[in-house]
């Protein structure tokens, strides 16, 4: 889920802080996008630095949220940021403790500028754990489940445009078409301002 996005500079005098991990975020056309994620088993060092990396990431593009596979990882894991509420699931499952929806408008970052309205689910329950194995569990409204969701829809091989309705998803279809960043997977080369996903 986007704000904007902000491609990574060079790793040698790219104008990072060291030791900061931001990467590229795939577009739409990448295989891995598609792939159900597998489920993590080792909650180790290197669950740690993923962690670290989609935190970072997530933060430099200033999204709500970004799944493990938009990074090029095939992990279930994602982080979010949704005003104060800020966080990553390992392994996450949903909820849903009642039937009410929401409908609104939702972008992703592996879309950039593409903003369309989805319906989805008003209150969500997620469970799943630190990147030490603890179980943790975040319970969202709003803005914050309609984030939950859009992440674990990425660890399932979902992608928001599967969300549509028939007519705004051929609307969304053409926009992409049309979008300079369509064909062989690149990073975007332009920001993305004034939207909350």
């Amino acid at each position: 889920m986007s704000n904007k996005l902000r491609f990574p500079v060079a790793a040698v005098g790219g104008g990072y802080p060291r030791g900061m991990a931001i990467r590229d975020i795939r577009l739409f056309g990448d295989p891995i996008l598609r792939t159900p994620a597998e489920p993590v088993t080792d909650f180790d060092k290197q669950l740690r630095s993923l962690v670290k990396d989609l935190t970072q990431t997530l933060d430099d593009a200033q999204g709500a949220g970004l799944a493990a596979p938009q990074i090029g990882v095939g992990l279930r894991v994602f982080a979010y940021a949704v005003g104060s509420e800020r966080g990553y699931l390992v392994n996450p499952d949903l909820e849903f403790p009642d039937e009410e929806e929401q409908d609104g408008e939702e972008g992703c970052l592996s879309f950039p500028g593409v903003y369309y309205d989805v319906k989805r689910r008003l209150n969500t329950v997620a469970r799943g754990f630190t990147d030490r194995g603890d179980p943790v569990q975040v319970v969202g409204t709003e803005i914050l489940a309609r984030c939950l969701q859009h992440e674990t829809d990425h660890l399932d091989g979902v992608l928001f445009i599967d969300r549509m309705d028939a007519a705004t998803r051929k609307h969304a279809m053409k926009e992409i078409r049309e979008a300079n960043w369509g064909g062989p997977v690149k990073i975007t080369p332009h920001r993305m301002t004034d939207r909350i996903f």
